[in-house]
Protein backbone atom coordinates (compact mmCIF):
# COMPACT_ATOMS: atom_id res chain seq x y z
CA UNK A 1 0.00 0.00 0.00
CA UNK A 2 0.80 3.53 -0.40
CA UNK A 3 -0.39 6.79 1.65
CA UNK A 4 -2.43 8.86 0.65
CA UNK A 5 -0.09 11.41 0.04
CA UNK A 6 1.67 9.71 -1.99
CA UNK A 7 -0.94 8.86 -4.15
CA UNK A 8 -2.30 12.69 -4.36
CA UNK A 9 1.37 13.62 -5.77
CA UNK A 10 1.55 11.10 -8.40
CA UNK A 11 -1.82 12.13 -9.59
CA UNK A 12 -0.41 16.25 -9.68
CA UNK A 13 2.75 15.77 -10.75
CA UNK A 14 1.20 14.51 -14.00
CA UNK A 15 -1.49 17.32 -14.21
CA UNK A 16 -0.96 20.55 -16.07
CA UNK A 17 -3.47 23.37 -16.34
CA UNK A 18 -5.50 23.35 -19.62
CA UNK A 19 -4.13 26.06 -22.08
CA UNK A 20 -5.85 29.70 -21.74
CA UNK A 21 -8.00 31.15 -24.60
CA UNK A 22 -10.44 33.70 -24.45
CA UNK A 23 -13.55 33.29 -23.40
CA UNK A 24 -16.97 35.40 -23.46
CA UNK A 25 -17.70 37.05 -20.06
CA UNK A 26 -20.78 35.37 -19.50
CA UNK A 27 -19.05 32.13 -19.73
CA UNK A 28 -15.26 33.12 -17.53
CA UNK A 29 -17.12 33.16 -14.36
CA UNK A 30 -15.43 30.75 -11.74
CA UNK A 31 -12.49 30.07 -14.76
CA UNK A 32 -9.16 31.58 -14.20
CA UNK A 33 -7.66 34.77 -15.55
CA UNK A 34 -4.86 33.93 -17.66
CA UNK A 35 -3.73 37.00 -18.71
CA UNK A 36 -2.96 40.43 -16.78
CA UNK A 37 -5.59 43.27 -17.52
CA UNK A 38 -4.83 47.09 -17.18
CA UNK A 39 -7.64 49.27 -17.13
CA UNK A 40 -8.07 51.27 -20.50
CA UNK A 41 -10.63 54.06 -18.81
CA UNK A 42 -10.58 56.27 -15.14
CA UNK A 43 -13.93 55.31 -13.38
CA UNK A 44 -16.02 57.12 -13.10
CA UNK A 45 -14.89 59.07 -15.66
CA UNK A 46 -15.90 62.34 -14.56
CA UNK A 47 -16.77 64.27 -10.94
CA UNK A 48 -20.25 63.07 -9.94
CA UNK A 49 -22.39 63.34 -6.80
CA UNK A 50 -23.11 60.36 -4.84
CA UNK A 51 -26.62 61.57 -3.04
CA UNK A 52 -29.16 63.34 -4.14
CA UNK A 53 -29.16 67.03 -3.11
CA UNK A 54 -27.66 70.62 -4.29
CA UNK A 55 -24.57 71.35 -5.94
CA UNK A 56 -23.14 74.28 -5.11
CA UNK A 57 -19.79 76.03 -4.04
CA UNK A 58 -18.45 74.95 -0.53
CA UNK A 59 -17.75 78.57 0.49
CA UNK A 60 -20.75 79.73 0.25
CA UNK A 61 -21.71 77.83 3.22
CA UNK A 62 -18.96 79.61 5.13
CA UNK A 63 -21.14 81.63 7.69
CA UNK A 64 -22.70 78.12 8.59
CA UNK A 65 -26.28 79.51 7.18
CA UNK A 66 -27.05 79.76 3.37
CA UNK A 67 -29.77 81.04 0.95
CA UNK A 68 -28.67 79.87 -2.69
CA UNK A 69 -30.96 80.24 -5.82
CA UNK A 70 -31.94 77.45 -7.85
CA UNK A 71 -30.46 77.46 -11.23
CA UNK A 72 -30.84 74.47 -13.40
CA UNK A 73 -31.43 70.96 -12.08
CA UNK A 74 -29.04 67.70 -13.46
CA UNK A 75 -30.01 64.50 -13.60
CA UNK A 76 -27.63 60.96 -14.21
CA UNK A 77 -26.55 60.57 -17.49
CA UNK A 78 -27.56 64.53 -18.20
CA UNK A 79 -24.93 67.65 -18.11
CA UNK A 80 -25.93 70.47 -16.57
CA UNK A 81 -25.59 73.67 -19.09
CA UNK A 82 -25.23 75.59 -15.99
CA UNK A 83 -22.00 77.17 -14.48
CA UNK A 84 -22.51 78.30 -11.01
CA UNK A 85 -21.83 81.69 -9.40
CA UNK A 86 -21.56 82.99 -5.81
CA UNK A 87 -24.76 81.92 -4.47
CA UNK A 88 -26.54 79.47 -6.98
CA UNK A 89 -26.87 75.99 -6.30
CA UNK A 90 -27.89 73.09 -8.90
CA UNK A 91 -30.10 70.44 -7.74
CA UNK A 92 -28.46 67.37 -8.60
CA UNK A 93 -29.30 63.61 -8.06
CA UNK A 94 -27.21 61.02 -7.69
CA UNK A 95 -24.36 59.89 -10.14
CA UNK A 96 -25.02 63.27 -12.50
CA UNK A 97 -22.09 64.96 -13.11
CA UNK A 98 -20.73 68.23 -11.12
CA UNK A 99 -21.37 71.61 -13.38
CA UNK A 100 -18.96 73.68 -13.79
CA UNK A 101 -18.09 75.75 -10.74
CA UNK A 102 -19.48 73.49 -8.35
CA UNK A 103 -16.64 72.02 -5.88
CA UNK A 104 -19.30 70.32 -2.89
CA UNK A 105 -23.23 68.33 -3.02
CA UNK A 106 -25.29 68.99 0.12
CA UNK A 107 -27.46 65.91 0.62
CA UNK A 108 -31.09 66.57 0.47
CA UNK A 109 -31.97 65.40 3.77
CA UNK A 110 -30.08 68.90 4.86
CA UNK A 111 -31.91 71.34 3.10
CA UNK A 112 -35.05 73.27 2.82
CA UNK A 113 -36.69 73.84 -0.42
CA UNK A 114 -38.04 77.47 -0.89
CA UNK A 115 -39.86 77.48 -4.63
CA UNK A 116 -36.51 78.72 -6.54
CA UNK A 117 -34.08 78.91 -3.63
CA UNK A 118 -32.53 76.38 -1.23
CA UNK A 119 -31.76 77.05 2.70
CA UNK A 120 -28.49 75.45 4.14
CA UNK A 121 -28.49 75.78 7.66
CA UNK A 122 -24.38 74.19 8.67
CA UNK A 123 -21.12 74.41 7.02
CA UNK A 124 -20.74 72.35 4.15
CA UNK A 125 -16.88 71.16 3.49
CA UNK A 126 -15.12 71.81 0.23
CA UNK A 127 -15.28 67.97 -1.60
CA UNK A 128 -18.46 67.06 0.30
CA UNK A 129 -20.76 64.20 -1.47
CA UNK A 130 -18.31 64.34 -4.88
CA UNK A 131 -16.98 61.28 -6.29
CA UNK A 132 -13.67 62.28 -8.53
CA UNK A 133 -12.36 61.04 -11.56
CA UNK A 134 -10.45 57.49 -11.04
CA UNK A 135 -11.88 56.90 -7.21
CA UNK A 136 -12.36 53.34 -8.12
CA UNK A 137 -10.27 52.51 -10.82
CA UNK A 138 -7.62 55.04 -12.86
CA UNK A 139 -6.10 54.31 -15.87
CA UNK A 140 -3.24 51.90 -16.33
CA UNK A 141 -4.54 50.32 -12.84
CA UNK A 142 -3.83 46.40 -13.15
CA UNK A 143 -7.27 45.02 -12.62
CA UNK A 144 -6.95 41.57 -12.95
CA UNK A 145 -3.93 39.23 -12.34
CA UNK A 146 -3.10 35.98 -13.70
CA UNK A 147 -3.72 33.32 -11.82
CA UNK A 148 -7.10 35.05 -10.50
CA UNK A 149 -10.34 33.45 -10.32
CA UNK A 150 -13.07 35.37 -12.04
CA UNK A 151 -15.73 35.55 -8.96
CA UNK A 152 -18.77 38.38 -9.52
CA UNK A 153 -17.00 41.04 -8.96
CA UNK A 154 -13.86 40.61 -11.13
CA UNK A 155 -16.97 39.82 -14.40
CA UNK A 156 -18.52 43.59 -13.41
CA UNK A 157 -14.62 45.05 -13.62
CA UNK A 158 -14.02 43.87 -16.46
CA UNK A 159 -17.29 44.58 -17.94
CA UNK A 160 -17.03 48.25 -16.16
CA UNK A 161 -14.00 48.79 -19.03
CA UNK A 162 -15.95 47.51 -22.01
CA UNK A 163 -14.34 44.19 -22.35
CA UNK A 164 -16.56 41.10 -23.71
CA UNK A 165 -14.03 38.51 -23.26
CA UNK A 166 -10.96 37.46 -21.16
CA UNK A 167 -8.26 35.26 -21.41
CA UNK A 168 -8.59 32.81 -19.16
CA UNK A 169 -8.21 28.84 -18.36
CA UNK A 170 -11.77 27.21 -19.73
CA UNK A 171 -13.36 24.62 -17.57
CA UNK A 172 -12.58 21.29 -17.80
CA UNK A 173 -14.64 18.80 -19.45
CA UNK A 174 -14.99 15.75 -17.54
CA UNK A 175 -16.56 12.67 -18.47
CA UNK A 176 -18.24 9.89 -16.01
CA UNK A 177 -18.53 6.46 -16.70
CA UNK A 178 -20.04 3.53 -14.34
CA UNK A 179 -19.01 0.05 -15.34
CA UNK A 180 -20.62 -3.40 -14.25
CA UNK A 181 -23.04 -5.75 -15.50
CA UNK A 182 -24.70 -5.59 -12.48
CA UNK A 183 -25.65 -2.18 -13.53
CA UNK A 184 -29.21 -1.20 -14.65
CA UNK A 185 -29.20 0.78 -18.00
CA UNK A 186 -33.20 1.74 -17.53
CA UNK A 187 -35.11 2.81 -14.63
CA UNK A 188 -37.51 0.25 -15.19
CA UNK A 189 -37.93 -2.76 -12.60
CA UNK A 190 -34.97 -4.12 -11.52
CA UNK A 191 -33.83 -8.06 -13.14
CA UNK A 192 -32.85 -10.48 -10.48
CA UNK A 193 -29.36 -9.44 -9.56
CA UNK A 194 -28.98 -5.96 -11.06
CA UNK A 195 -28.56 -2.99 -8.88
CA UNK A 196 -28.84 0.85 -10.02
CA UNK A 197 -26.22 3.01 -10.54
CA UNK A 198 -25.68 6.09 -8.16
CA UNK A 199 -21.81 6.40 -9.19
CA UNK A 200 -22.55 8.25 -12.20
CA UNK A 201 -24.68 10.92 -10.87
CA UNK A 202 -22.90 11.39 -8.08
CA UNK A 203 -19.81 11.77 -9.58
CA UNK A 204 -21.33 14.39 -12.56
CA UNK A 205 -23.03 16.37 -9.58
CA UNK A 206 -19.28 16.44 -7.96
CA UNK A 207 -17.49 17.23 -11.16
CA UNK A 208 -20.59 19.99 -11.48
CA UNK A 209 -19.93 21.37 -8.32
CA UNK A 210 -16.06 21.56 -8.88
CA UNK A 211 -16.71 24.21 -11.44
CA UNK A 212 -15.90 21.70 -14.30
CA UNK A 213 -18.32 20.77 -17.02
CA UNK A 214 -19.84 17.13 -16.65
CA UNK A 215 -20.73 14.57 -19.43
CA UNK A 216 -22.23 11.44 -19.39
CA UNK A 217 -20.41 8.92 -20.77
CA UNK A 218 -23.09 6.26 -19.92
CA UNK A 219 -22.64 2.47 -18.57
CA UNK A 220 -20.08 -0.16 -19.50
CA UNK A 221 -20.41 -3.92 -19.42
CA UNK A 222 -17.52 -6.01 -17.78
CA UNK A 223 -15.65 -6.38 -20.91
CA UNK A 224 -12.16 -5.21 -21.90
CA UNK A 225 -13.39 -4.34 -24.97
CA UNK A 226 -16.37 -2.25 -24.12
CA UNK A 227 -13.94 -0.59 -21.05
CA UNK A 228 -11.48 0.26 -23.39
CA UNK A 229 -13.93 1.40 -26.67
CA UNK A 230 -15.97 4.08 -23.66
CA UNK A 231 -13.09 5.06 -21.96
CA UNK A 232 -10.86 5.82 -25.46
CA UNK A 233 -14.65 7.54 -27.01
CA UNK A 234 -14.69 9.44 -23.39
CA UNK A 235 -10.99 11.22 -23.39
CA UNK A 236 -11.29 12.12 -27.49
CA UNK A 237 -13.87 14.59 -26.42
CA UNK A 238 -13.56 14.94 -22.66
CA UNK A 239 -10.25 16.65 -20.83
CA UNK A 240 -10.46 14.07 -18.42
CA UNK A 241 -12.13 11.01 -17.79
CA UNK A 242 -13.57 8.97 -14.65
CA UNK A 243 -14.62 5.64 -14.36
CA UNK A 244 -15.54 3.84 -11.10
CA UNK A 245 -15.59 -0.16 -10.45
CA UNK A 246 -13.04 -2.63 -12.18
CA UNK A 247 -9.87 -1.41 -10.22
CA UNK A 248 -10.00 -4.19 -7.23
CA UNK A 249 -8.49 -7.70 -7.65
CA UNK A 250 -11.78 -9.53 -9.49
CA UNK A 251 -12.00 -10.98 -12.58
CA UNK A 252 -13.48 -8.93 -14.19
CA UNK A 253 -11.88 -5.69 -13.10
CA UNK A 254 -10.68 -5.02 -16.47
CA UNK A 255 -10.68 -0.80 -15.74
CA UNK A 256 -7.25 -0.54 -13.99
CA UNK A 257 -5.50 -2.47 -16.91
CA UNK A 258 -7.27 -0.40 -19.49
CA UNK A 259 -5.86 2.33 -17.60
CA UNK A 260 -2.91 0.85 -17.87
CA UNK A 261 -2.52 0.69 -21.31
CA UNK A 262 -3.95 3.45 -22.69
CA UNK A 263 -1.51 5.57 -19.84
CA UNK A 264 1.46 3.33 -20.60
CA UNK A 265 4.30 4.55 -18.11
CA UNK A 266 2.59 7.33 -16.69
CA UNK A 267 -0.37 4.70 -15.50
CA UNK A 268 -0.50 3.07 -12.22
CA UNK A 269 -2.51 0.89 -9.98
CA UNK A 270 -2.23 1.01 -6.61
CA UNK A 271 -3.86 -0.15 -3.14
CA UNK A 272 -4.05 3.57 -1.06
CA UNK A 273 -3.88 2.90 2.60
CA UNK A 274 -7.13 4.71 3.27
CA UNK A 275 -10.40 3.19 4.31
CA UNK A 276 -12.77 3.96 2.53
CA UNK A 277 -11.25 3.68 -1.27
CA UNK A 278 -8.34 1.41 -1.19
CA UNK A 279 -7.79 0.98 -4.98
CA UNK A 280 -7.12 3.78 -7.31
CA UNK A 281 -5.66 3.74 -10.78
CA UNK A 282 -4.43 6.41 -12.56
CA UNK A 283 -2.51 7.41 -16.06
CA UNK A 284 -2.48 10.40 -18.85
CA UNK A 285 -3.13 9.72 -22.21
CA UNK A 286 -1.90 11.17 -25.39
CA UNK A 287 0.33 14.26 -26.20
CA UNK A 288 -2.27 16.24 -24.24
CA UNK A 289 -1.75 14.31 -21.25
CA UNK A 290 -5.85 13.98 -20.30
CA UNK A 291 -6.30 12.19 -16.87
CA UNK A 292 -8.02 9.36 -16.56
CA UNK A 293 -9.45 8.48 -12.98
CA UNK A 294 -10.18 4.53 -12.05
CA UNK A 295 -11.97 5.11 -8.71
CA UNK A 296 -13.54 1.86 -6.60
CA UNK A 297 -17.62 0.83 -7.23
CA UNK A 298 -18.60 1.31 -3.70
CA UNK A 299 -20.21 4.70 -3.37
CA UNK A 300 -18.69 6.14 -0.48
CA UNK A 301 -15.38 5.13 -1.94
CA UNK A 302 -16.20 6.32 -5.06
CA UNK A 303 -16.52 9.73 -2.92
CA UNK A 304 -13.80 9.52 -1.06
CA UNK A 305 -11.64 8.76 -3.89
CA UNK A 306 -12.83 12.02 -5.93
CA UNK A 307 -12.23 14.39 -3.21
CA UNK A 308 -8.97 12.98 -2.17
CA UNK A 309 -7.43 12.71 -5.50
CA UNK A 310 -9.91 13.94 -8.62
CA UNK A 311 -11.10 17.14 -6.80
CA UNK A 312 -7.54 18.74 -6.45
CA UNK A 313 -6.21 17.50 -10.53
CA UNK A 314 -9.21 18.95 -11.80
CA UNK A 315 -8.84 22.38 -10.01
CA UNK A 316 -5.16 21.96 -11.44
CA UNK A 317 -6.33 21.21 -14.70
CA UNK A 318 -8.64 24.15 -14.51
CA UNK A 319 -5.58 26.73 -13.51
CA UNK A 320 -6.61 27.04 -10.03
CA UNK A 321 -3.88 27.73 -7.12
CA UNK A 322 -6.39 26.46 -4.63
CA UNK A 323 -7.27 23.22 -5.42
CA UNK A 324 -8.02 22.09 -2.18
CA UNK A 325 -10.80 22.36 -0.17
CA UNK A 326 -10.99 24.05 3.27
CA UNK A 327 -9.62 22.07 6.23
CA UNK A 328 -10.08 22.98 9.88
CA UNK A 329 -9.60 21.78 13.02
CA UNK A 330 -12.52 20.27 15.02
CA UNK A 331 -13.72 19.11 18.56
CA UNK A 332 -15.73 15.80 18.73
CA UNK A 333 -18.50 15.91 20.79
CA UNK A 334 -18.98 12.71 19.61
CA UNK A 335 -16.58 9.15 20.11
CA UNK A 336 -15.34 8.24 16.47
CA UNK A 337 -13.86 4.55 16.98
CA UNK A 338 -11.57 3.00 14.68
CA UNK A 339 -9.34 -0.01 15.15
CA UNK A 340 -5.49 0.12 13.94
CA UNK A 341 -4.85 -1.06 10.24
CA UNK A 342 -2.08 0.88 8.84
CA UNK A 343 -4.31 3.12 6.92
CA UNK A 344 -6.15 6.75 7.04
CA UNK A 345 -10.20 6.25 7.73
CA UNK A 346 -11.81 9.02 6.42
CA UNK A 347 -15.41 9.54 8.18
CA UNK A 348 -18.17 11.31 7.02
CA UNK A 349 -19.59 13.84 9.82
CA UNK A 350 -21.81 16.58 10.53
CA UNK A 351 -19.94 19.16 12.07
CA UNK A 352 -21.36 22.97 12.77
CA UNK A 353 -19.55 25.99 14.39
CA UNK A 354 -20.16 26.14 18.60
CA UNK A 355 -20.53 28.90 21.02
CA UNK A 356 -16.93 28.89 21.59
CA UNK A 357 -15.92 29.88 18.64
CA UNK A 358 -14.47 26.41 17.46
CA UNK A 359 -16.10 23.88 15.04
CA UNK A 360 -17.50 20.83 16.81
CA UNK A 361 -18.19 17.17 15.26
CA UNK A 362 -22.23 16.53 16.52
CA UNK A 363 -22.59 13.61 14.96
CA UNK A 364 -21.05 10.67 12.36
CA UNK A 365 -22.62 9.10 9.72
CA UNK A 366 -22.62 5.10 9.82
CA UNK A 367 -19.57 3.75 8.43
CA UNK A 368 -19.60 1.22 5.03
CA UNK A 369 -18.21 1.98 1.76
CA UNK A 370 -21.93 0.68 0.54
CA UNK A 371 -24.01 3.10 2.87
CA UNK A 372 -24.45 5.90 0.60
CA UNK A 373 -27.71 7.16 2.52
CA UNK A 374 -25.90 7.66 5.19
CA UNK A 375 -23.49 10.00 4.22
CA UNK A 376 -26.53 12.23 2.56
CA UNK A 377 -26.52 15.87 4.06
CA UNK A 378 -22.62 15.23 5.53
CA UNK A 379 -20.98 18.25 5.54
CA UNK A 380 -17.60 17.04 6.60
CA UNK A 381 -14.97 14.42 6.86
CA UNK A 382 -12.87 13.63 9.72
CA UNK A 383 -9.18 12.43 8.77
CA UNK A 384 -8.38 9.81 11.60
CA UNK A 385 -4.68 8.74 11.03
CA UNK A 386 -3.89 5.34 11.94
CA UNK A 387 -3.44 4.60 15.79
CA UNK A 388 -6.09 7.45 16.47
CA UNK A 389 -9.27 6.72 18.06
CA UNK A 390 -11.66 9.59 18.37
CA UNK A 391 -13.07 10.50 21.75
CA UNK A 392 -15.33 12.95 22.84
CA UNK A 393 -13.02 16.30 23.38
CA UNK A 394 -10.81 15.33 21.07
CA UNK A 395 -9.51 17.12 18.35
CA UNK A 396 -9.83 16.13 14.98
CA UNK A 397 -8.86 17.66 11.06
CA UNK A 398 -11.82 18.18 9.03
CA UNK A 399 -12.23 18.04 4.82
CA UNK A 400 -15.12 20.90 4.86
CA UNK A 401 -17.63 19.47 2.24
CA UNK A 402 -20.09 22.79 2.34
CA UNK A 403 -18.91 25.57 4.72
CA UNK A 404 -22.50 27.03 4.77
CA UNK A 405 -23.83 24.91 6.67
CA UNK A 406 -21.01 24.63 9.47
CA UNK A 407 -23.02 28.08 10.72
CA UNK A 408 -25.50 27.16 13.67
CA UNK A 409 -29.56 26.78 12.13
CA UNK A 410 -30.83 26.74 15.77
Amino acid sequence: MISAAAARQFVLDAVRPLAPCALDLDEAFGCVAAEQVLARESIPGFANSSMDGFALHAEDTASGSARLTIVDAVMAGDVSRARLAAGQAVRIMTGAPLPDGADSVCPIEDVVVEDTSVHIARVVTKGACVRYPGDDVFEGQQLIAPGVALDAPAIAVLAGQGRTTVVAHRRPRVGVISTGNELARSSGPLAASQIRDTNRPLLLALVRESGCMAVDLGIAADTYDEIRQRLTDGLAICDAVISTGGVSVGDVDHVKNVIGELGGSSARSVQVAIKPGKPFAFGVVGPDHRPIFGLPGNPVSTRVGFELFVRPALRTLAGHAVIDRLRVPAVLDVTLARRSDAKLHLVHVWAEWGDDGVVHVRDTARQGSHLLHAIVGANAIALLPDGTAGAVGDLVELIVLDADRLARTA
